[in-house]
């Protein structure tokens, strides 16, 4: 951004710069790009969400609930990479509108709708005068009997797109990059969470990868009915060590492939020089 143009248009959410863009929003954008990351995968038979959560104090209480993983409904979940004081006040209305449409229809919140209701919301953030756009984006998960499991993601701008597998927050971009590789659509919810472990274990900044610094929520069916389930630090711990386990396979394998290419090459590199000296 050109900080002598930006300055003369950003100091209200309502102006448009001669580009045509809305520096406020931009600004909320660079906020999440600095919150930690967020991963959501769509499997065949359910969906993850796992989030980074930001080193704390060792003597700060710790609630059993995850930090960064909101239930909704019974059908539906989401997780925050920005500023989370933000996110309560969005959380907490997600809450009342899937508790409301219950009351009223006696049946769970179609996903894409209460998604699109707190984007309307988000969206008059940066419309009208004297407010700020809300600095937080949001992964989505959920599940209805129109689509099945679906996931979401929303920004402050008010867009939202339904996805297969992205990433919000700190090293989004490589985490995409990854995902865009190594994602497959018929995965299952292990394999989901596996997959989850390897994009944070090569985009996180920290050498080791523990259950203090990540948490894991999962959505699928049991006896027909969608449950939400956040996974408890040892199961994290379980699932990290797996994680490990394969990614040492994998590098002992690339490793053999790359020894094996290089004998191969010395080989051909001797027959020429045989053929040479006949």
């Amino acid at each position: 951004v050109d900080s002598k143009m930006a300055s003369r248009y950003d100091g209200r959410t309502t102006i448009f710069s001669p580009e045509g863009r809305l520096y406020q929003i931009e600004y909320a954008m660079e906020a999440i790009r600095h919150a930690g990351s967020c991963v959501g995968i769509l499997a065949k038979d359910g969906i993850v969400l796992a989030a980074e959560k930001k080193s704390v104090a060792k003597l700060l209480e710790t609630s059993s609930m995850a930090e960064k993983i909101y239930k909704l409904d019974e059908h539906v979940a989401c997780s925050v990479a920005g500023i989370t004081a933000d996110a309560n006040i969005l959380v907490n209305s997600l809450r009342q509108w899937a508790q409301q449409h219950r009351m009223v229809y006696q049946e769970d919140m179609p996903v894409e709708q209460l998604v699109q209701r707190l984007c309307d919301i988000k969206q008059g953030y940066t419309q009208y005068g004297g407010l700020r756009p809300f600095g937080v984006s949001l992964l989505y998960m959920g599940y209805d009997k129109l689509h099945g499991f679906q996931l979401y993601q929303s920004d402050p701008s008010g867009n939202y797109a339904g996805w297969n597998a992205t990433c919000i927050g700190q090293n989004s971009s490589a985490a995409q990059s990854i995902l865009k590789q190594e994602y497959n659509e018929d995965c299952t919810l292990d394999e989901a969470l596996l997959l989850a472990v390897k994009v944070f274990a090569k985009t996180l900044d920290s050498t080791t990868l523990t259950s203090d610094k990540l948490e894991f929520g999962t959505l699928k069916l049991v006896d027909g009915k969608p449950k939400f389930f956040v996974m408890k630090p040892e199961v994290v711990s379980d699932l990290l060590a797996q994680g490990k386990k394969i990614k040492e396979e994998e590098e002992a394998a690339e490793k053999a492939k790359k020894e094996a290419q290089m004998r191969a090459r010395k080989a051909v590199d001797k027959d020429a020089d045989k053929a040479g000296s006949k």
